[in-house]
């Protein structure tokens, strides 16, 4: 179940945010794991402004 919600995730964000949300996502998951705090840290501050950025359109 949990790689489901996982993979769910990931496809929301590179829907929503594209080729940066996926990589963003990407760097805070293989940060986490690797319990690399630079990483995380990169990922998690991109994809907080790709959540934060005015919508265009």
């Amino acid at each position: 179940m949990l790689p489901l919600i996982g993979f769910a995730l990931e496809q929301f964000v590179q829907w929503k945010f594209g080729m940066a949300g996926a990589a963003s996502l990407l760097l805070l998951t293989i940060g986490v794991k690797a319990r690399n705090s630079t990483c995380a840290t990169i990922g998690a501050v991109v994809l907080a402004l790709l959540l934060v950025q005015p919508a265009t359109g």
